[in-house]
């Protein structure tokens, strides 16, 4: 008699998927393809390194994949939602719930403390309350070793704090994914490694997944998965761990 076996409840679960998305724009009397009918599915807790050569179009697919750009066809799903179907608004709303997003450039308000910074996407909630969201920033600002600097403001921070605080800032939602866009680019060469060290340690930690793009090959490789963007395709690389 054959045996059933019932399916693990740790199968990963589809977190982004992409079907035939194209991105093309107008250039003179000339149509110029960006990305090529791609598809992707990406995992839930998975780390995901998306390289390319300068202009291939590494963060015009990392817009599209956080909803923060539209693609000219196609269909988007993120977090079980039909991107490609919702207006602005509705999207704005999918970002707020499920997306945190870390830049090269930090993108931190000058004016504000660490504190306020890391706690500022929590004010466009609804339920916002400041005592809850403080408290909740502050462990964050621990988790990546500034609570000591938690009321300092940017300009007296290193390059390395500065990233560290963007991190706690797209952590504080508690988004299932976390986007970076070259987190590393603008920090030498210690500092970038520490910070890589810290996202991985996070994403392990909180279970969140991480899409990166880098121009780094070695970053990429301490990725799950390597996907390079070429001729507006994606080629995906295997991954030789060292154990």
């Amino acid at each position: 008699m054959t045996q059933h076996h019932p399916v693990s409840s740790i199968m990963p679960q589809s977190i982004i998927r992409a079907h035939g998305l194209t991105q093309s724009i107008q250039l003179h009397n000339k149509k110029l393809t960006i990305l090529d009918d791609l598809d992707l599915e990406i995992f839930e807790a998975e780390q995901i390194a998306i390289t390319g050569r300068s202009g291939s179009g590494k963060s015009t697919l990392l817009g599209i994949l956080a909803t923060l750009d539209q693609a000219s066809s196609g269909e988007l799903y993120v977090c079980g939602e039909a991107i490609h179907s919702l207006n602005e608004e509705q999207r704005a709303q999918v970002r707020l719930k499920n997306i945190g997003f870390v830049f090269q450039s930090f993108q931190l308000l000058p004016h504000l403390s660490a504190l306020e910074n890391v706690m500022l996407p929590l004010r466009l909630h609804p339920d916002f309350q400041y005592k809850k969201a403080e408290l909740k920033a502050l462990d964050l600002l621990k988790k990546v070793g500034l609570e000591d600097q938690a009321e300092q403001t940017p300009k007296v921070l290193s390059g390395g704090e500065q990233q560290r605080v963007a991190i706690a800032r797209a952590l504080i939602s508690d988004p299932k994914i976390i986007f970076a866009d070259e987190p590393t680019g603008n920090l030498d060469g210690d500092t970038a490694t520490e910070i890589e060290q810290l996202l991985f340690e996070l994403n392990r930690e909180m279970g969140t997944t991480l899409v990166l793009v880098t121009h780094d090959p070695e970053l990429a490789m301490q990725c799950q998965r390597h996907l390079e963007l070429h001729n507006g395709k994606l080629i995906e690389h295997s991954i030789e761990k060292v154990i």
